[in-house]
């Protein structure tokens, strides 16, 4: 009853035969290598985009922060949610990649609108040298907070951004969850949707540690390679990124593996509104907010269902707590089951 975090869980058994494979013998490095650049092809043809630059990266991190500092310039800002990856979770790595650009938080949720992030780049460039150029838009699909954009907010938002001339940018570290869930290609929820850079994640749906960039306009693609070495972050046995996303991309793996998490997360919803319970995100893929007691809480983790409460631990038994239960692949109906079972029981 694993729900705490979807970056804890397993490797699925394609993705550790493909890295067995990929360990024979002596390969070119630093991306030089066959698997490297069949991957790249892949890449280039599940996102319907022949003339895409792809790049491999161990992190999420890297992978937003090297694609903002080629969207953004030191004097520039970027805007992006309150709750977004770049702002609450990075140790401010973006102002640091991109020498020093500002973060503009649009609006107080975890969901842009066009009205906010209009008003939020209105606000910006208002004063000369004294303040900072309007910089890229950064999404994140789905939210921090479990929500999906939907096709038509995505292109809303891609709309107000290319209206004032702004590039965007999409982390999509749970990218294969939301177009699950919206029943969408790749390329409909990226640069078919107005996107310029984007980040299809890999890591929290069951890879080991990898993630690509696809960076649509080409004229961006070297300065990319340039930061990922100066950022320390070009892999020489490059390869064993390229056996990942090898096996993700095999037998179209990347919707199987968000598929099985994102039913695991209906099951969820529809048990936990069985039980009465407030779901507090609007809509959902891997990822649910409930509200219970922290009583109820207490008495469920004591039995060793493992999840974060949002809200303070500290309080009454009987006052309310916001807690997160995130799925990955590797959840099996009955675990979900036993869970909502003691949900029932303590709620």
């Amino acid at each position: 009853m694993f729900f705490a975090s979807d970056n804890s869980g397993p490797v699925p058994p394609q993705v550790l035969e493909a890295m067995t494979r990929a360990n024979a013998g002596h390969v070119a490095g630093y991306g030089a290598d066959d698997l490297t650049l069949s991957v790249t092809r892949r890449l280039r043809d599940l996102f319907e985009a022949p003339e895409a630059a792809v790049y491999l990266v161990p992190t999420g991190t890297a992978a937003n922060v090297l694609s903002l500092a080629c969207l953004c310039p030191p004097y520039a800002t970027v805007f992006c949610s309150p709750t977004a990856h770049i702002h609450e979770d990075e140790c401010n790595a973006p102002e640091f990649f991109t020498g020093g650009a500002k973060l503009t938080l649009v609006g107080d949720g975890d969901r842009m609108t066009p009205e906010t992030l209009r008003a939020a780049i209105e606000g910006e460039e208002t004063r000369g040298v004294h303040g900072p150029m309007r910089g890229p838009v950064s999404i994140t699909q789905l939210t921090e907070r479990g929500n999906v954009y939907s096709m038509d907010e995505l292109r809303a938002l891609t709309s107000v951004a290319k209206e004032y001339g702004l590039p965007v940018h999409l982390d999509g570290a749970r990218f294969a969850n939301a177009a699950v869930r919206l029943g969408v290609t790749p390329a409909e929820m990226s640069w078919k949707a107005g996107v310029d850079i984007c980040v299809f994640g890999g890591t929290k749906n069951g890879l080991m540690g990898v993630e690509a960039v696809l960076i649509f306009d080409s004229e961006k693609a070297a300065e990319f390679e340039y930061r990922r070495k100066r950022g320390a972050l070009l892999f020489s046995k490059h390869r064993y990124l390229a056996a990942q996303m090898d096996a993700y991309l095999t037998d179209t793996l990347w919707h199987d593996l968000a598929s099985r998490a994102n039913a695991r997360c209906d099951q969820l919803v529809q048990g936990l509104k069985g039980a009465g319970l407030r779901i507090v995100n609007d809509t959902h893929a891997n990822m649910v907010f409930f509200e219970m007691s922290r009583g109820a809480h207490r008495a469920v983790m004591a039995q060793g269902a493992d999840y974060h409460l949002w809200d303070s631990e500290d309080g009454p038994d009987e006052s309310l707590a916001v807690a997160r239960l995130v799925c990955d692949w590797s959840l099996s109906p009955e675990q979900v089951a036993q869970f909502l079972d003691l949900v029932r029981a303590a709620a």
